[in-house]
């Protein structure tokens, strides 16, 4: 199954050299088993745009986002056999957070992405 782990922080901080060190280690390993299968740090929210469509209208708003209190920092997709193993490796990503960026709070979400199949 494939699995896209997103990201989320209020913090603006960057990834400390340690952390950056750290967090490439595990990519390259998750890239050569194969599980890794694309990923990406977002740039900030400043950079970006929202379109939104509401009451038949469509608007655009250009970054920063004023009521953002927690933006998508990057996202990973995985081929996972289980959620368990999604999870594992989420706590992990984590993990390396709390051990080389004390201090930084975030959130990483775990979704299966659905298949042509599941879309029928």
């Amino acid at each position: 199954m494939r699995f896209m782990s997103i990201i989320t922080t209020a913090s603006t901080e960057p990834p400390t050299p340690e952390l950056i060190e750290a967090m490439n280690i595990l990519a390259n390993r998750e890239l050569q088993t194969g599980r890794m299968l694309d990923g990406g740090q977002l740039m900030p929210i400043e950079t970006g745009a929202r379109v939104s469509l509401t009451g038949g209208q469509l608007s655009v708003l250009d970054g920063p986002f004023v009521e953002a209190k927690e933006v998508i920092g990057g996202y990973v997709i995985f081929e996972f056999r289980s959620k368990e193993e999604a999870v594992a490796s989420a706590v992990e990503f984590l993990q390396l957070h709390k051990d080389f960026m004390p201090g930084w709070e975030g959130t990483c979400e775990i979704r299966v992405l659905a298949d042509a199949a599941d879309c029928a």
